[in-house]
């Protein structure tokens, strides 16, 4: 894996290497992952807008925040099933037992919307808690797969399937409504979920023969839970895999316990409650001004004969691609740039001071056009370099802490941050009667204390992993 000559490396080696450090033999892999994140994306924002549209034109952005809230709710029951379940099975049989369920639930939805029945509100709520299990799931299967600094260098690769896939589903959204309608762009979610699965196959498969093939397979990742308390590190000079801690099945912490019995992981926890307080009452902003603008440009009669509904969509559809633009542009020519130059501890702090700057400049100008490029760049952001930052800093901790842990902050703690969120946003609307301009400063405050806690996150960072970056 490491130690070869560049004569001896594969050409596809050679390929990926220029954009981050691959060792001989690492691509079939990454591209795998890179792949399966990819049709998970697609398939999220296949059914995004529609999910946009139902919400916002029935309900408008003040529900439409409150509905997050019981995501939250909902993931109190779910995540610690969810451990459960990992303390059960072997990661394969997990992944796609997740996966399969999300798959029929697709269908179920489907076949509800095909009946007149209507599911604006519980689609919605499903969308958010398959967007953070199923991608979140994804994120604990790559990083069992790889070592510290397998990750570090090899993460970006992953994360670039990610922003194509968000790129792609956001394009093909648009197009396909018209040919095939709503309820359709379900199946489509599910046909992409099933080839995801295959994929994620493919690559467990691949890493267990390099590494376990040696094992009796009660030692194997192919029979043991997910959850075992095993730590992957690196275990000799060419970065080879070795497996030492591994504890029994009885016994084992909760996932919330994990995340609340480790200095560490509670940083995290609460880093990624910012992340999405933030955000969340950004997507307010935004929702809330182009309601308005939809409904403006329908009564002028400016809206190219879109009702007010298909005026957010396109809207909507629009920006999604934007945001899934850029962030792909950042993931493929600067994220593994910066993190080898500067590491993780910087490289954590870059959205909180995009989204300083950001909304600083927006309580001074609340319009349409200059919200729309504030969440740009912070969406963007976020979906590139916060996104394999976030996933970077779970590298250094247990195979139980990463898919039980995981679940429990990704899940969770970054639906909390919409809860604070909707707290946020409904003492605003009807006690203070916050205006743009006030919730802009609301972000701002906010912004300085996430900023804070990314500072006390790389540090721990720096001092799991034993370095200084």
């Amino acid at each position: 894996m490491g130690g070869l000559t560049p004569v001896a490396r594969r050409p596809l080696d050679r390929a990926l290497g220029l954009f981050t450090v691959v060792r001989d033999g690492e691509s079939a892999t990454a591209l795998l992952l890179a792949g399966n994140v990819f049709l998970l994306l697609t398939a999220y924002y296949v059914i995004k807008p529609v999910r946009e549209a139902l919400i916002l034109a029935v309900d408008g952005a003040e529900v439409k925040s409150y509905a997050a809230a019981g995501q939250a709710v909902l993931l109190l029951g779910l995540v610690p099933l969810y451990g459960a379940l990992a303390d059960r099975l072997p990661r394969r049989r997990l992944l796609n037992a997740v996966t399969g369920f999300f798959v029929a639930c697709l269908v179920v939805f489907y076949l509800l919307a095909q009946a007149g029945v209507a599911v604006g509100i519980p689609f919605f709520l499903w969308v958010g808690i398959f967007n953070l299990m199923i991608v979140a799931q994804f994120w604990s299967f790559a990083n069992d797969l790889y070592t510290k600094d397998q990750g570090e260098r090899l993460f970006p690769i992953v994360a670039f399937g990610a922003s194509v896939g968000a790129v792609t589903g956001s394009a093909v959204a648009g197009e396909l409504i018209p040919l095939l309608g709503v309820p359709q762009l379900l199946l489509v979610a599910a046909a992409l979920l099933a080839v995801a699965t295959l994929l994620g196959n493919l690559a467990d498969a691949r890493e267990r023969a390099r590494h376990e093939a040696g094992l009796p397979p009660r030692f194997t990742t192919a029979e043991i839970p997910a959850a075992t308390g095993e730590y992957l590190v690196e275990g000799t000079d060419a970065g080879e895999k070795i497996t030492v801690s591994l504890t029994g099945t009885g016994g084992r912490p909760g996932t919330f316990r994990l995340v609340f019995g480790s200095r560490y992981l509670l940083g995290i926890a609460f880093l990624m409650l910012m992340v999405n307080w933030v955000n969340t009452t950004g997507e307010y902003l935004l929702g809330r001004t182009v309601a308005g603008a939809a409904e403006a440009a329908v009564a002028a009669g400016a809206a190219d004969g879109l009702s007010v509904a298909e005026y957010i969509g396109r809207f909507y559809s629009r920006f999604f691609f934007g945001v899934n633009l850029a962030g792909l542009v950042f993931q493929l020519v600067v994220v593994s740039r910066l993190l080898r130059a500067f590491g993780v501890r910087v490289a954590v702090l870059v959205l909180p001071a995009i989204a300083i700057l950001g909304y600083a400049v927006l309580a001074f100008l609340p319009v349409l056009a200059v919200v729309r490029w504030v969440k740009t760049a912070e969406n963007a952001t976020d979906y590139s370099l916060q996104n394999t930052v976030r996933n970077v800093l779970f590298l250094p901790t247990s195979r139980e802490q990463k898919y039980k842990a995981k679940q429990a902050i990704d899940g969770f703690f970054v639906r909390a941050g919409d809860v604070l969120s909707a707290l946020s946003i409904y003492v605003g609307t009807t006690v203070l009667a916050f205006g743009p301009t006030e919730f802009a400063l609301v972000n701002l405050g906010l912004g300085v204390v996430w900023l804070a806690l990314a500072v006390y996150t790389g540090r721990g960072y720096a001092r799991l992993t034993g370095g200084t970056r």
